[in-house]
């Protein structure tokens, strides 16, 4: 049978039987459930039918009314699976842009924590696809190391619609996939300039080693810093473990003592949490924020209530959700020939008590 003949068969049994599964049309068809599965994707890119939980069923006419009494076009009523690394920090704001913009269109939301494993992330993104039975994947993967890489390859051959949360599909290896991100590398830059236009001229850097954010940073804030002509030579660039690990203390402890060797007089840190717990230790060994030392954190999860407030870069979360929904909804509507899109979005910094001038010396 050939794939025309074989997806008019397949509207054919919608029409008869009103609802069809995906095992039972691999039977039926004597195809595979992968081949079942790609041909109702492809029907339901084309508004003839709709994804249900394993199957399909006919498309609503454009004119009829749903339960929620909006009119039915080929988004209205999709399915979207969302595959985030964390449900506690950083993440809320983005599923809750995400939630927000499917409300409008009329899509409903599947959410899978998979925390920062991509062998787990891959695990609920194939059991989105297969047993939900979802229209278009939003999801944040793990890109590195070989389960990354596994993970990148089975996205790049997705069967339904993909867009990349907080990922940068300007990456070769993600190939063309859709993506939305925050330009961290201008947070980073807006955070310099800001601490450069109170009167540093050593500003450094402490970034989380387990964070994909922070080679982004990296490269913001040394392009600023080339930029300004700020001094580098002996100013702190330290990746450092996660704030919860046994040698956190000793690296903090170490990254204070560079500063104070090297004149350094503010830092740019990542993220809330190291942040908060860098001034804690300035205030216990008597240093302080930010009459000795300034800091500005990136994420602003948890920043104003530090003491002082942080002054913190606050990455655009909900509308990353809300734009990718957008890009999905897109994808979704189009029959073929849209090209692939990228959307940038700028974080914004704001200003508290934790950077000020610095102290005069001598």
């Amino acid at each position: 049978m050939l794939p025309a003949e074989r997806r008019a068969r397949v509207v054919e049994l919608l029409r008869r039987d009103g609802v069809v599964r995906v095992h039972e049309l691999a039977v039926r068809l004597g195809v595979s459930a992968i081949t079942v599965r790609r041909d109702i994707t492809r029907l339901a890119r084309e508004g003839v039918v709709r994804r249900v939980h394993g199957g399909a069923t006919l498309e609503l006419p454009a004119t009829a009314p749903t339960s929620g009494g909006r009119a039915s076009g080929a988004v209205t009523g999709a399915v979207v699976g969302l595959v985030v690394p964390s449900l506690v920090y950083y993440w809320p704001d983005v599923v809750r842009g995400v939630r927000e913009a499917a409300d409008e269109l009329g899509l409903r939301v599947v959410l899978r924590g998979a925390g920062y494993a991509p062998d787990d992330e891959l695990r609920q993104l194939g059991a989105l696809v297969d047993s939900v039975g979802v229209d278009g994947l939003l999801v944040a993967p793990t890109t590195t190391g070989s389960q990354g890489a596994a993970l990148v390859r089975w996205l790049r051959s997705a069967e339904v619609p993909v867009v990349l949360l907080e990922r940068d599909s300007g990456d070769p290896g993600l190939g063309l996939l859709e993506s939305v991100v925050s330009d961290h590398r201008l947070g980073a830059a807006s955070a310099v300039r800001h601490l450069a236009e109170l009167g540093h001229r050593r500003i450094g850097l402490c970034a989380s080693a387990s964070s994909p954010t922070a080679p982004h940073l990296r490269r913001g804030w040394r392009r600023a810093c080339d930029e300004l002509g700020l001094e580098l030579d002996g100013v702190p660039e330290v990746t450092t473990c996660d704030h919860r690990d046994p040698d956190w203390s000793r690296q903090l402890d170490a990254l204070l003592d560079r500063c104070r060797e090297s004149g350094t007089t503010a830092l740019l840190v990542h993220s809330d949490p190291e942040a908060l717990a860098l001034v804690q230790r300035c205030q216990e060994r008597g240093i302080v924020v930010p009459g000795a030392l300034s800091v500005v954190t990136y994420d602003d999860e948890m920043a104003e209530l530090c003491d002082p407030p942080l002054t913190a870069v606050r990455p655009p979360k909900a509308a990353v959700g809300r734009a990718a929904v957008a890009l999905l909804a897109a994808r979704l509507r189009a029959a073929g020939g849209r090209p692939v899109h990228r959307v940038v979005v700028q974080p914004e910094l704001i200003t508290r008590g934790s950077s000020a001038e610095p102290a005069p010396v001598g």
